[in-house]
């Protein structure tokens, strides 16, 4: 499958660039005077090479573009909401929330699954994709705006010891798109309409790869007091800060079944 620029360098242990990465940019980086367009993308796209360097990550020369609209977001309005949820319950020990019981509306969001050699390099083809979507390459042909968190759905064997190649990359539509989800001009990123889900969830930090992922399903499957209530096949990784960031913030989360 062609990756659409995104390539990776090295071991499969490294951080991956991400739609997140590219609002990171302070304002400070950003032109005020009234240069070329074309010039100051070239800019941020160097810049955001220069970034990729450190998650082994090449960024194509197409991508300057998605950069520029990502980053000056509607000339710099940096807001990125939240996907909705209502808080059912919450179990904690010794001052440690151990996990969430939530409930999330029925929702469309856009997706794109890929089957990569490694989770890294699926996520990294699956985020490239979302963001021409995000920003432009879409029916309405404007930039949509930023959701946290972008999520990623994965499978594993019976026993929880390994992932499957196939790795959905999904972002929830901002509500003004909600009911009319604009239509992605490319073929392989989909609107679904994912139904009202119970999840639970546990937040843990660092750097999301097979081996942490693996970690983290064990982690909450031991602190549930049932896990045999939640889907034991696939399970979701959600996003919220930069990888960059020391502390990177993430959740895992199981789906109640139905």
């Amino acid at each position: 499958m062609d990756r659409g620029g995104c390539q990776m360098n090295g071991g499969g242990g490294g951080d991956v660039i991400t739609l997140e990465d590219l609002e990171s940019v302070s304002e400070e980086q950003l032109s005020d005077s009234p240069e070329e367009e074309q010039e100051e993308q070239g800019r941020l796209l160097q810049y955001w090479r220069d970034v990729a360097r450190g998650h082994q990550v090449e960024v194509p020369t197409d991508m300057a573009e998605p950069i520029h609209q990502i980053t000056t977001n509607n000339e710099g309005t940096h807001v990125r909401e939240q996907v909705p949820y209502t808080l059912i319950t919450r179990k904690e020990k010794c001052g440690e929330v151990l996990y969430e019981k939530r409930h999330y509306e029925k929702a469309h969001w856009a997706c794109i699954t890929v089957h990569e050699d490694t989770y890294e390099q699926s996520i990294c083809y699956g985020f490239m994709k979302i963001m021409r979507y995000i920003c432009q390459q879409n029916s309405a042909g404007s930039y949509l705006g930023m959701t946290i968190p972008i999520v990623t759905v994965v499978r594993t064997d019976e026993m929880h010891r390994t992932l499957s190649r196939a790795v959905t990359v999904a972002y929830y539509l901002p509500p003004p798109h909600q009911s009319e989800p604009p239509r992605p001009h490319d073929p392989e990123v989909t609107i679904e309409h994912w139904p009202a889900a119970v999840v639970y969830t546990r937040a843990f930090t660092g750097a999301t790869n097979e081996l942490t992922i693996i970690h983290e399903i064990s982690s909450l499957a031991e602190a549930l007091d049932c896990p045999a209530v939640c889907v034991s096949d696939s399970f979701i990784v959600a996003g919220y800060t930069n990888p960059a960031a020391a502390h990177r913030q993430n959740e895992i989360w199981f789906l109640e079944r139905p």
